[in-house]
């Protein structure tokens, strides 16, 4: 009777395994310094590869006992006593944790039929479709379970059909056929009624959103979360599912970025519990080391869609932050940098507002916010959104006028780091030219940051100050903004200068439109054809309308004139002492021709603007949004004359 044939039994001693059949070892297998005492009948007649080594031993060892070293097996000792009660006929518990290691180390020992009917590379393929590709959870515990032996599990057709039933499953509705929902726990009935003990409770399961399969996708490694977001996108699953997946991996394991939390919606309230892993991966525990992140990070920007989206820019510039965090390679900085930019106007300040991480002295990173800006002007083409934009609810189909948008963010970002002490005045240039100037309808934005960055560097110089105030176009500037600069102490004098010729103008402007307004509607009030009675009240009752319209515009064209006149008045006192200042400094000779030219071409003497403030009143009336107050006035004699902040 053969070895095979009797009850075996396996025990250990130290580092030796040994089976009781009743007769002496004749052959000796180590496998990772671990020694197995075996006999040669039940492993030759199993094992092709065991069969080839020891007839090629024949010839070259004629000694009773052999002895052969098993390199590079794959699931190590443990996996080769499994494969080795086998071929003493003991019964193998298949599991979804050991299913791969066996098959690995069954191909390894080349255990197919030609060396025993029923062998264990049949009995392994056939548990694997009958009992685990048609199952979520034991699909997913064996993708988990075959880290050890990934190497050799990549040249077999397992992993290949463990990732394509787990695509298969993402793309239907696992309600549909009876899958267990991860998030319950349990199991339901082919009626959806939730089973207890295999009774039905009566219990319905809530509907599944989208995203139902993200949480135990973070249960694999990194590697296989890649080979099977690979698979996922050959099985034709949605760009921004897959998105989805990798944002919540990534959330899950990158400091900083926190896990992914739904908006609003059924899938937002839902409750998520995944399946109960038993076994969790090493390399996967909260304490991810630098080094798995940096890959981990690598790893998911290569895989991440070229799409454009809200929540997606937001997570952009979150891994950008982790970036510099860990200290990835500059060309991983670049890539994200690049494709934040494609998208700027879709960021908001809060995450725009990077630290910087380096040894620079300032403390936002606005190198980093500057090339993103040339990315976004240099881009020629823009992404395509996320079709369906099930990532972002509020995301409209077409964005209007995204370089205002951009504009406006940079002008948001611009007032936000000017408070920085440290950050010199070409920043803030480079920054403000970094768009175009058609980018900005309106320059208050502007002035505003540069208000606070004059207000926070007191000691920069005069020349230092226009430099910096010369980027601004001030007939782009709003009459409030205006106001508030003509009387700002931090401006140069020159500066001011321009910016009270401009709002002269704007008065004006508005003045002469205001009245030709209402002299217009009041042609078209008189205008009253032969009409019913009932029509002549209703044309009686405009007029009324209109002619009390026009008193509330003769008095705001008062107060408009009274404002003029106190800007003139407040001009002429400025030239007065730009005069005396000339006269005694004997260094400056450009200065006082300069201020001439300027008093003389950009502003019209004083009674100039009177003579034509009295000629526009005399054939229209001036616009109902006119202010309404006129503003304290103010000397340039004071050297302590209060300012105060328009956009405070």
């Amino acid at each position: 009777m053969s070895p095979a044939a009797k009850v075996s039994e396996f025990h250990r001693q130290g580092n030796d395994w040994f089976c009781k059949t009743g007769l002496s070892s004749d052959i000796t297998v180590v496998v990772d310094d671990v020694k197995f005492h075996l006999h040669k009948f039940p492993l030759v007649s199993k094992c092709g590869k065991l069969a080839r080594m020891y007839e090629d031993s024949k010839s070259t060892d004629k000694k009773s006992l052999w002895t052969t070293v098993l390199e590079e097996f794959p699931g190590g000792a443990d996996t080769f006593l499994i494969a080795a009660r086998f071929c003493y006929g003991a019964r193998v518990d298949f599991t979804s944790k050991n299913l791969v290691s066996i098959h690995s180390a069954a191909e390894y020992l080349e255990m197919s039929n030609e060396y025993g009917e029923d062998n264990l590379i049949s009995q392994v393929e056939t548990f694997l479709h009958k009992h685990v590709l048609r199952n979520w959870k034991e699909c997913i515990l064996a993708l988990q379970s075959s880290n050890p032996v990934l190497k050799t599990a990549e040249k077999l057709q397992t992993l290949p059909k463990l990732m394509n039933a787990v695509s298969t499953m993402v793309c239907t509705d696992p309600s549909l056929f009876g899958w267990p929902m991860m998030m319950y726990g349990t199991l339901q009935s082919p009626g959806g009624s939730i089973l207890w003990n295999g009774i039905n409770t009566g219990a319905r399961m809530r509907t599944s959103g989208s995203d139902w399969w993200y949480e135990d996708l973070t249960y694999l490694s990194v590697d296989l979360f890649k080979r099977l977001i690979k698979t996922m996108e050959t099985k034709g699953i949605r760009a921004e599912s897959l998105a989805g997946a990798m944002m919540y991996y990534a959330r899950k394991y990158l400091p900083g970025l926190g896990r992914w939390q739904s908006g609003t919606g059924a899938s937002g309230k839902r409750e998520r519990r995944a399946v109960n892993f038993s076994l969790a991966p090493a390399s996967l525990s909260s304490s991810m080391s630098p080094v798995d992140q940096i890959t981990l990070l690598e790893t998911i920007l290569s895989l991440l869609p070229e799409k454009r989206g809200r929540s997606f820019c937001k997570f952009l510039l979150g891994l950008l932050r982790v970036a510099f965090i860990l200290g990835v390679d500059g060309n991983c900085v670049k890539k994200l940098e690049r494709r934040i930019g494609m998208q700027l106007e879709l960021a908001t300040l809060e995450n725009l507002l990077i630290l910087n991480y380096s040894d620079s002295e300032t403390l936002y990173n606005v190198d980093c916010v500057e090339r993103m800006i040339r990315h976004f002007v240099s881009s020629s083409s823009q992404l395509p959104d996320f079709s369906p934009p099930s990532l972002d609810p509020g995301m409209s189909p077409s964005s209007s006028a995204p370089l205002r948008k951009v504009a406006r963010l940079v002008d948001s970002y611009m007032a936000e780091v000017a408070s920085d002490v440290n950050l010199k005045p070409d920043k803030m240039r480079s920054l403000a030219v970094a768009l175009p100037e058609s980018s900005r309808p309106l320059y208050d934005g502007l002035y505003r940051a540069f208000d606070i960055y004059l207000k926070e560097h007191p000691w920069l110089s005069d020349k230092d100050k226009e430099q910096l105030c010369n980027i601004m176009d001030y007939q782009r500037l709003s009459i409030d903004a205006c106001a508030h600069a003509s009387h700002n102490d931090r401006l140069p004098l020159r500066v001011v200068l321009q910016v009270l010729f401009f709002e002269q103008m704007h008065l004006r402007t508005a003045l002469a439109g205001g009245l030709n307004v209402a002299n217009n509607e009041t042609a078209h009030a008189l205008t009253i054809p032969g009409r019913t009675t009932g029509q002549e009240i209703v044309q009686r009752d405009g007029w009324v309308t209109v002619v009390r319209q026009n008193r509330v515009l003769k008095v705001d064209m008062q107060k408009m004139r009274s404002r003029v006149g106190e800007l003139e008045e407040e001009f002429q006192s400025i030239k007065q002492e730009i005069k005396k200042r000339v006269s005694k400094s004997s260094s400056s000779l450009s200065s006082p021709r300069l201020v001439k030219m300027g008093c003389k071409f950009l502003l019209p003497r004083a009674s100039d603007a009177k003579n034509d403030t009295v000629q526009s009143s005399m054939s229209s009336t001036p616009r109902s949004a006119a202010p309404d107050h006129t503003l304290p006035r103010s000397s340039r004699h004071s050297k302590h004359r209060k300012s105060f902040s328009f956009f405070g």
